[in-house]
């Protein structure tokens, strides 16, 4: 079962809770009493360990499946000459 975030909007009160994802989220702060409970964005609580398919396929070091050195250094250019994405803008760092 995964673990929320909750913060009260109208104390300012935090708290996690074990919940199933099926189960209806929290409303009622148990600080004040108010129906004023959000769940929060917070990051995932896990981390990928082994020789998995996320070891093998996502880290650097390996030429399976890459392109030749020639046709990679013929992408960046040819991405960095078009016109930025519009997600990001003018003004991100990879433009």
């Amino acid at each position: 079962m995964p673990i929320y975030a909750y913060r009260c909007e109208s104390c300012g009160h935090s708290l996690d809770a074990l919940q199933k994802v099926s189960d209806a989220p929290l409303r009622d702060c148990p600080a004040c009493g108010a129906a004023a409970l959000h769940k929060q964005v917070t990051a995932a609580g896990f981390q990928l360990k082994g020789s998995g398919w996320y070891a093998t396929d996502f880290k650097g070091g390996s030429t399976a499946g890459k392109p030749a050195a020639g046709a990679a250094a013929s992408a960046a250019t040819t991405a960095s000459e078009s016109a930025p994405a519009a997600a990001c803008g003018a003004s991100c760092a990879c433009h």
